[in-house]
């Protein structure tokens, strides 16, 4: 790059395309943006005569130009107040042609503007336009012996920069802004498997590089379009896949009114109660629900003889699936879900109701039939080794050997405590014990008199590792119903290990909840707000996360 002070220009040799980078689509992209913000672009060439690359370079960027830069250039004309658009005013063009054996373009002719008519009469020939420049000349000398004479190029430059007639100079400022807005606009990534070598400027260095996820389209749109609101759009149908399931029911009555009003099958009406809805569900099936109609569809409303929603009351559309932007595709089809919500209901209530005196009887039992060495129930707020405070609900245990009580992680390991009555056979200790051998003061003499108190607590263990096993058995088959009704979009219950909200492992008792808004796992006191997500199916209050209920709007 060079200033020259007597014209005031800015001088920047690009190499045009001579350039070699490891990166060439992005310099053909910055090579584009370099013209559109340049008052004037000089093509050199030194071939004896005009290739078609010369041709297809400059025609290819007049087409990107106007196709990509038009309108980010007119809102950049808008913003910066000027009363002339950017995209009227691209730049002006020099063919500069240097030769040694053959006659320069135009000589034979002796009417100005031969040379140029021939130019425009060869991109013709190519279907291709120069509407994007503001204007095209065509400078040639010829140089039997070097230094090249610069004179008439000179001369053509200087005319042309001080010439005023048809735009006046930008100012640096416009054109640094200029070129900030393109850089900014077309900013994104360029993968090399979706490059056409048909054009230098080809679509994928501007075009959005999002592809439909169901058939493969890609957006037609410019990059960074979604930061005006703009939705992708692909010029081919979509095709339907079952995996994403991206075909939309669009209410008959509303489309012909001029309106497009999507309805999803639902378990129940919004009008409906709760255990209302269910209880329709169960008897007449899913419904279809406007928003403006009302309810337009029940999918068992007679004995026989029900008619295909989308041959009465609904228009199919097929939709493009864009990654990250999947809002037609939220499955409303969660009524196996709803129903085993209302049984934890239930059981919750239940369980709530009796879980405080249930826990006063365990404690209690357990305390009676324990040794005299281990500390009561009641008298364990924490663990005796790290200290952690003890959750409600969460399981203390007692070591066998010192008859302290800690949580399950400072309560692994097991060893033989005999000195205690528990025979050859390896119990639960805590950590200290373990790594000590265990408590021997007074072990010889205490054995016999807590050997009676050990029998009523082994045959309590032996009972509870029954009941346990039990619950297992129970709680196994529970787990697959739960997985085959979890909605589609719903993080599987093996998966979550931590809330996701403030980051505290799923451990123990802790409970996994999930966010019928977004699917995802927290702990209680990260979704303890109730809201309808209708979006979803949910048309009554129903569990949502912090961050889903603090959004306005509905859900």
């Amino acid at each position: 790059a060079a200033f020259d002070p007597s014209l005031s220009l800015i001088l920047l040799d690009t190499e045009g395309l001579l350039g070699a980078t490891s990166k060439q689509n992005q310099r053909m992209r910055l090579l584009l943006k370099v013209l559109a913000v340049s008052d004037m672009v000089v093509y050199r060439t030194r071939a004896e005569r005009l290739h078609n690359d010369l041709f297809r370079f400059l025609g290819n960027a007049s087409q990107a130009y106007l196709k990509h830069f038009t309108s980010e250039l007119k809102a950049m004309s808008d913003r910066c107040g000027l009363e002339v658009p950017l995209s009227s005013l691209g730049p002006a063009l020099l063919v500069f042609h240097e030769t040694s054996n053959t006659k320069l373009l135009g000589c034979d002719s002796r009417t100005p503007g031969g040379a140029e008519q021939l130019l425009q009469k060869r991109f013709h020939q190519l279907s291709l336009s120069t509407e994007a420049f503001n204007s095209v000349e065509y400078v040639g000398t010829r140089t039997t012996l070097p230094p090249t004479n610069f004179s008439g190029f000179l001369e053509v430059v200087c005319r042309r920069a001080s010439n005023t007639s048809t735009r006046s100079r930008r100012p640096p400022a416009i054109v640094y802004n200029v070129l900030k807005a393109l850089s900014m606009r077309f900013n994104g990534e360029i993968t090399d498997d979706r490059i056409t070598t048909s054009s230098f400027f080809p679509d994928e260095y501007f075009s959005c590089s999002n592809v439909c996820l169901s058939c493969g389209a890609r957006c037609t749109k410019n990059m960074n379009h979604l930061k005006d609101n703009v939705a992708h759009t692909a010029k081919s149908r979509c095709r339907y896949t079952h995996q994403y399931n991206n075909k939309v029911l669009i209410c008959r009555v509303c489309y012909e009114r001029g309106l497009e009003v999507a309805v999803n099958p639902k378990t129940s009406a919004s009008t409906d109660s709760k255990w209302f809805g269910l209880a329709t569900y169960a008897w007449s099936g899913y419904v279809l629900e406007c928003s403006t109609c009302g309810i337009i569809y029940r999918s068992r409303q007679h004995w026989i003889g029900n008619q295909d929603p989308e041959g009465s009351v609904v228009r199919p559309e097929l939709r493009h699936v864009w990654l990250g932007n999947e809002a037609f595709l939220k499955d409303n089809s969660n009524g196996t879900q709803r129903v085993l919500d209302g049984v934890n209901f239930a059981i919750q209530s239940v369980t709530d109701y009796s879980r405080g005196p249930t826990k006063a009887i365990t404690a209690w039992l357990t305390d009676q039939v324990a040794p005299e060495y281990w500390r009561p129930n009641s008298q364990i707020t924490e663990c005796h080794q790290c200290k952690k405070p003890f959750e409600d609900g969460e399981r203390k245990h007692h070591c066998r050997s010192c008859g302290e009580g800690c949580c399950d992680v400072c309560s692994t390991k097991s060893m033989s405590v005999p000195e205690r009555g528990w025979g050859s056979a390896a119990v639960r200790v805590c950590d200290d014990c373990f790594r000590t051998g265990g408590n021997s003061t007074g072990k010889q003499l205490e054995a016999a008199r807590e050997g009676r108190g050990l029998m009523a607590r082994r045959i309590t263990e032996v009972a509870q590792s029954t009941l346990d096993a039990m619950t297992s058995a129970v709680e196994y088959p529970l787990g697959i119903v739960k997985d085959v009704a979890r909605p589609d979009y719903w993080v599987p219950d093996h998966e979550l290990v931590k809330c996701h909200h403030c980051g505290k492992p799923f451990a123990g008792t802790t409970a996994k909840h999930h966010c019928r808004a977004c699917g995802l796992g927290f702990c209680s006191q990260c979704s303890p707000e109730l809201r309808p997500v209708p979006s979803r199916g949910w048309d009554h209050p129903v569990r949502v996360c912090v961050d889903c209920s603090e959004k306005k709007g509905e859900l």
